[in-house]
């Protein structure tokens, strides 16, 4: 699974455990998460996220 790191703030959403705090379960992969997602953290939209390569 893919991760991706908020570019303002450095949050990284990990698809393998979601974020069960906001009702998304593990395995939710990033593209699948609604448009209007937020960085938990700072607020900042999807487009505000990079992928992490390995």
């Amino acid at each position: 699974m893919t991760k991706y790191k908020c570019s303002i703030c450095g949050y990284v959403y990990d698809s393998e455990i979601g974020d069960p705090n906001r009702g998304i379960e593990a395995g939710t992969a990033f593209e699948d998460l609604p448009d209007n997602f937020k960085c938990p953290v700072c607020g900042a939209g999807k487009t505000f996220f990079k992928e992490i390569k390995n």
